[in-house]
């Protein structure tokens, strides 16, 4: 197992970015979650197999349908085990 910490940028908070990201990481099979940050972007944990990781990577990059996101940046992390499902977490 490995896991991943992604930061969003752009228009991603208010367009459902969060309720998206959520309903991807669970069909990818990926256990995280996701909280808005104060600066206006979105944080996310992901953590499973490398290549659920990478299309978890690329659906973040085009996010909800109102999303317009400028900016992803992508940063391996150990994995949590106590981290079960994906969860939507509030604002960090």
């Amino acid at each position: 197992m490995e896991a991943i910490r992604v930061v969003v940028t752009g228009r991603v908070q208010g367009v459902s970015y969060r309720a998206y990201c959520q309903d991807a990481g669970r069909r990818m099979g990926l256990t995280g979650w996701v909280r808005n940050r104060r600066d206006g972007s979105v944080e996310a944990f992901a953590q499973g197999e490398r290549a659920a990781l990478d299309a978890f990577t690329g659906w973040c990059h085009q996010g909800s349908p109102s999303a317009d996101v400028t900016g992803v940046t992508v940063e391996r992390v150990p994995p949590d085990p106590a981290v079960v499902g994906f969860s939507v977490r509030s604002t960090a």
